[in-house]
């Protein structure tokens, strides 16, 4: 368990596998989790990578105003029908790329999201 976003960050920028593997898997109170997003933004993107992150996180971390940070959010598999109609609509090319390519987007969604990368894509060629 991670009990501080001390620690989360010190296990998040060690050089000892183990350390940096439980940044990844370790699970920690939302009030941790918080801590970091508000302290330590260079860290955010790797809040969204923890498998144990819970969605109240994920949440906020969809409106983070970092793509790298939305796009960790958009390739996270437990995301419900909210956070896949946000993010379908986000306007950063790379968020919708990487929500293309989770298997859980419900069908309605992907259809979505695949017209508004055709819409992109047609922008790029004129």
């Amino acid at each position: 368990m991670i009990e501080t976003p001390e620690a989360f960050v010190r296990l998040r920028t060690s050089q000892d596998p183990a350390e940096y593997g439980r940044a990844a898997h370790d699970e920690a109170p939302i009030e941790v989790w918080m801590a970091v997003i508000a302290g330590w933004p260079d860290m955010r993107e790797w809040v969204a990578h923890n498998k144990t992150v819970p969605l109240e996180v994920l949440r906020v971390l969809a409106a983070d105003p970092g793509c790298r940070v939305r796009r960790a959010v958009a390739v996270k598999r437990k995301l419900d029908r909210d956070l896949f109609e946000r993010l379908a609509g986000d306007p950063d090319e790379g968020v919708l790329r990487a929500l293309a390519h989770n298997a859980k987007v419900p069908a309605d969604i992907r259809a979505v999201v695949a017209a508004r990368l055709g819409e992109l894509a047609g922008a790029r060629l004129d």
